[in-house]
């Protein structure tokens, strides 16, 4: 595949997981979103690598996965939290973080 292959393929998940950010009422779809999201540009960063012959995207891929494998403890914690104490995932009705 060439480097325009891997760049249509990475954009195309960004732009779905930005709509699906900006579109869901769903909080875990949103945090789905926002992992695909960065998934698109890790896709996008390893390509590039690859195709420059250099291990500089492949290292910026590493820290992007260890960060989200932080956001993904962190966030899922929060998202429970916020189920167990309103019964509810739906961003609508979490607008109000008092009570």
């Amino acid at each position: 595949m060439s480097l325009n292959a891997y760049i249509l393929i990475s954009l195309l998940l960004f732009v779905i997981g930005f709509i699906g950010v900006l579109l869901r009422k769903n909080t875990l779809v949103i945090y789905m979103c926002l992992e695909l999201m960065l998934l698109a540009s890790t896709l996008a960063l390893v390509a590039f690598s690859r195709f420059n012959g250099t291990l500089d995207g492949s290292v910026f891929v590493f820290f992007i996965l260890t960060i989200a494998a932080a956001e993904v403890a962190v966030g899922l914690a929060i998202i429970v939290a916020l189920f167990r104490k309103r019964h509810t995932v739906q961003v609508e009705e979490l607008s109000a973080l008092k009570n």
